[in-house]
């Protein structure tokens, strides 16, 4: 059921004009180029997105226009998570997820559960979920990393089908690999680790730098997944640059400016995040100008 989950995802940028109001031709063009990429899946309102600037009604109409866009073209993730499990449940029930195929559910910011408290608010996610759904650990975001054991415990559940994995720690990424119930899907959330998790048995990304470089990263991937790690690492080894660069000053900042370089949308962003500095920007430029 959750095989699309394999391969390359990514976590959609959310365009914006320079009121910041929401850029839909932007969006409209940063779609199409990902489709055309032949990435396996997008993912709507992830960090990304710039998620916790949106309003309500920003995410209805932004959400509406990728399903429309996207024209079930692809599999479609939407992110439904945050530190209140019960307004969780409420925008489960609330949003219309006929166009969605997965959940994508961070964990708990700010108020630093303990790991039984990461537990039950899975679990009752888990209960409460009308679609499949994902885990996403990013301690560095959250403040509170979920451990391989948390991760395994929740694998048994029925509805939960896989983890975004970004703790930046790869012994506990090859810990859930290793340990995992068959079917459960470890999804790496750091670009740079993406192919060492799929050579290590992981099942793919949900990628930033992959919606600027679709065509290269989706490649990688498959390459790794089909084995042929030689030519995946070139790959890898070809775009370590620009790694670097779209997190040097922060997501998405890096990644807006990549897009805006690449004609896709222009870079701005809402506050409190900014553009790059004129100083990173000319580093991304050489690089798209020089690549291949």
């Amino acid at each position: 059921m959750s095989g699309f989950l394999r391969g390359t995802g990514v976590a959609l940028a959310t365009p914006f004009n320079e009121d910041g109001s929401i850029d839909y031709p932007g969006v409209t063009s940063l779609v199409d180029f990902c489709v055309k990429g032949n990435i396996e899946y997008l993912v709507v309102l992830g960090t990304t997105a710039e998620s916790v600037t949106l309003s309500k009604k920003d995410k209805v109409e932004l959400v509406n226009h990728i399903i429309k866009v996207n024209n079930k073209r692809l599999p479609l993730v939407v992110g439904i998570g945050g530190n209140n499990t019960q307004s969780i449940l409420d925008e489960m029930k609330d949003t219309d997820l006929s166009d969605f195929d997965a959940i994508l559910s961070v964990v708990p910011m700010y108020n630093k559960p303990t790991q039984e408290g990461i537990y039950q608010h899975y679990k009752t996610i888990n209960d409460n979920a009308p679609l499949p759904v994902l885990l996403y650990n990013v301690p560095s975001r959250t403040g509170t990393n979920m451990t391989a054991e948390t991760t395994l415990r929740l694998a048994k559940l029925e509805n939960i089908v896989g983890i975004k994995e970004a703790v930046g720690d790869f012994t506990q990424v090859l810990k859930i690999i290793k340990n995992k119930p068959q079917g459960f899907l470890v999804i790496s959330g750091d670009d740079a680790l993406a192919l060492p998790a799929v050579a290590a048995g992981g099942d793919g990304v949900i990628s930033v730098v992959g919606q600027g470089f679709p065509e290269e990263f989706s490649e990688m991937i498959r390459l790794g997944l089909a084995g042929q790690t030689q030519k995946a690492f070139a790959i890898l080894y070809s775009l370590l640059p620009v790694l670097d660069y779209a997190f040097e000053e922060g997501n998405p900042a890096g990644i807006k400016n990549i897009l805006k370089i690449k004609g896709i949308c222009d870079d701005y962003l809402r506050l409190p995040l900014v553009s790059v500095s004129k100083e990173l920007e000319g580093k991304i430029k050489k690089f798209i100008e020089n690549y291949k």
